[in-house]
C-alpha cells in the first residue's frame, strides 16, 4: 500500500485526521458466519497439510491464537514450514463469502466521514478486497493494511542471498510474523498509514487489538459489543452506531458549515440592505 508521504499531520489541525479499521467481524456481524468457517479450516489445514494429529488440533490452535495473536503466527513460531500464499489460499478459500451482502448504510456512514480511512487487518489482501466487495464498500478507503504490508513477500535481501535463492512468497522467512496485537504490527501500521496516533481511532473487535492499540496511544473503539474492555474508550454493539456513539468525527465538517452558513446569511443581509438602499 503507497499513501501520501506528504500528508503529515500539522500540530494545527483537526481533532481526528485517520481512522483505521479492523476487517472481519468489525465491518460485518460475526453472526455472518465466516469467523467459524475460518476456524474450521485453519484446524483442516493444521491437520491435513501439516500433518498434526486431529485429536490434538483444536487446543494447538487455541494456544496459538492466544499466545501469538494468529494461529499462522504461531505455527511459523514453532517451525513449521509451509507456504503464506497456500496458507491464506485453503483458509479463505473456502469462506460463505455470499453471506455478506451489499452495505449501503455503511458505506455512506463511512463516506460521510472527514478523515482519511484505511483498513487494518491481519488478512491476506485478497481476502480483504473479496470482503469489501461483497459489502460494496471497495471504494470507501484510501488503502489497505494487510498481511503483506506487515511482511512483505522477500525477507531475504540480495546481499543475505549468496545462493541466490528465489525471493518471492513461496521462500520461508526467517523473521516471525508480524500481526495485530503486537507492538511492532501497531507502529508498522501507523507507519504504513501515515498517521499520528493522538489524532487517529481504531476500530476492531478484538479486545486484545483494542488493549494494543490503546497502548501505542490510538483512540479505541471496541466493535461488537457494548461493554467496554480494557483499552477500550467506546464500545459499539454495531459498526452501524458510529455516530450516535461518536459524534466528534464529524464536528469538524459540521463547525465548517455552521461557519458556510453564517456567512451566507450575512451575504445575504448584506444584498437586502443594498437593494433596500
Amino acid at each position: 500500500m503507497v499513501l501520501d508521504e506528504n500528508r503529515r499531520v500539522t500540530e494545527q489541525g483537526p481533532r481526528y485526521d485517520c481512522l483505521l479499521f479492523d476487517l472481519d467481524d468489525t465491518l460485518y456481524p460475526l453472526s455472518s458466519g465466516l469467523a467459524a468457517a475460518c476456524t474450521n479450516n485453519i484446524r483442516d489445514y493444521v491437520n491435513q497439510k501439516l500433518g498434526v494429529e486431529k485429536s490434538r488440533v483444536p487446543d494447538l490452535c487455541r494456544e496459538l491464537y492466544q499466545s501469538y495473536g494468529t494461529t499462522m503466527a504461531g505455527l511459523r513460531v514453532m517451525g513449521y514450514e509451509f507456504d503464506y500464499d497456500d496458507y491464506h489460499s485453503f483458509v479463505h478459500g473456502r469462506l460463505p463469502y455470499e453471506n455478506l451482502k451489499p452495505d449501503p448504510v455503511l458505506k455512506n456512514l463511512i463516506l460521510s466521514m472527514p478523515q482519511r480511512k484505511i483498513i487494518f487487518t491481519n488478512s491476506d489482501k485478497v481476502h480483504a478486497a473479496k470482503v469489501l466487495n461483497r459489502l460494496g464498500l471497495d471504494d470507501c478507503f484510501e488503502g489497505i493494511i494487510c498481511f503483506e504490508t506487515l511482511n512483505p513477500p522477500s525477507e531475504i535481501t540480495e546481499s543475505d542471498n549468496e545462493l541466490d535463492m528465489p525471493t518471492d512468497n513461496s521462500t520461508i522467512r526467517k523473521k516471525p510474523i508480524i500481526c495485530k496485537p503486537s507492538k511492532e504490527a501497531m507502529e508498522q501500521a501507523l507507519r504504513l498509514a501515515n498517521a499520528d496516533p493522538q489524532r487517529t481511532i481504531f476500530f476492531d473487535d478484538s479486545h486484545r487489538n483494542i488493549a494494543a492499540g490503546k497502548r501505542a496511544g490510538l483512540h479505541t473503539v471496541l466493535v461488537g459489543t457494548s461493554v467496554r474492555t480494557e483499552g477500550a474508550d467506546f464500545a459499539l454493539e454495531s459498526i452501524h452506531n458510529i455516530r450516535e456513539a461518536l459524534p466528534e468525527i464529524w464536528e469538524e465538517e459540521d463547525a465548517e458549515s455552521t461557519k458556510n452558513v453564517v456567512r451566507s446569511r450575512r451575504a445575504g443581509a448584506t444584498i437586502e440592505t443594498v437593494v433596500t438602499a
